[in-house]
């Protein structure tokens, strides 16, 4: 038993000399300048006065910015049914949270993800809390494109942001079926043809009554509709969701 204790608190000095190592070989960076961070500081405090967070007054359903608290809904969200059930995002999706984010997808920044599942647990924490969310599920990319980048960038803020508020991660609840257009080169009606039955459920989740879905950007909601429909399909409640940037309406 002393032997058996002994290897353990061994292998758990090597770990943390392994992280400590990893630290200093990189050291974490703001994810809105790419410089070396403060320590305490994860963003940059002058960085952080550039960008903008997503704060009231927003549209109910989506949580993008409006121009009056009078207005309840965005332009996107009025007379349109939605498969999920609300959504928060984290910053407005401007010049510097654009840069960030794709630094973070196609130049392999994944430790950013650390950085934006933090802001997002400080931003709206209780809020997740709140509606009792039995699983966290980031929206897959089709295993080709996941293949050839090396990583769902989703994935990984999901997993950071289910080890923050204690729960559980479902990276395979569902899949992306068809290598789909990117929505950006797209306009609205070509958005919601595009992503038509592009994700399936791999499993009876009818035992999931709450389900929060993350995922980078968020523009006219056809990427989460689709998403969404996809666990609804499959027996899930409320579906809600997390995104890093997101636009205005004004």
């Amino acid at each position: 038993m002393k032997i058996k204790y002994i290897l353990n608190k061994f292998v758990k000095f090597c770990k943390n000399l392994d992280g400590f190592c990893m630290e200093l070989l990189y050291p974490p960076r703001c994810p809105v300048c790419d410089e070396v961070a403060a320590e305490g500081f994860p963003i940059c405090p002058g960085c952080r006065k550039r960008i903008r967070e997503v704060k009231e007054p927003v549209c109910q359903k989506c949580g993008k910015p409006v121009s009056h608290n009078r207005k309840e809904f965005c332009r996107d969200c009025v007379g349109r049914n939605h498969e999920f059930t609300q959504g928060k995002a984290l910053w407005v999706y401007e010049k510097d949270v654009r840069q960030s984010i794709y630094r973070f997808k196609y130049q392999n920044r994944r430790d950013y993800g650390k950085v934006y599942a933090m802001e997002l647990a400080e931003a709206w924490g209780t809020w997740i809390l709140k509606n009792h969310i039995q699983a966290i599920a980031p929206v897959p990319l089709y295993p080709g494109k996941k293949r050839r980048r090396g990583f769902n960038q989703a994935e990984v803020v999901a997993v950071e942001l289910g080890r923050i508020l204690g729960i559980p991660v479902e990276k395979n609840l569902f899949i992306r079926t068809r290598d789909t257009r990117p929505q950006k080169e797209l306009n609205v009606w070509e958005r919601k043809n595009n992503l038509k039955k592009s994700f399936k459920s791999r499993k009876n989740v009818v035992q999931l009554e709450c389900i929060l879905i993350i995922d980078d950007i968020y523009t006219t909601g056809s990427t989460m509709d689709a998403a969404a429909l996809a666990l609804r399909e499959a027996g899930a409640g409320n579906i809600y969701f997390c995104c890093i940037g997101i636009g205005t309406d004004f």
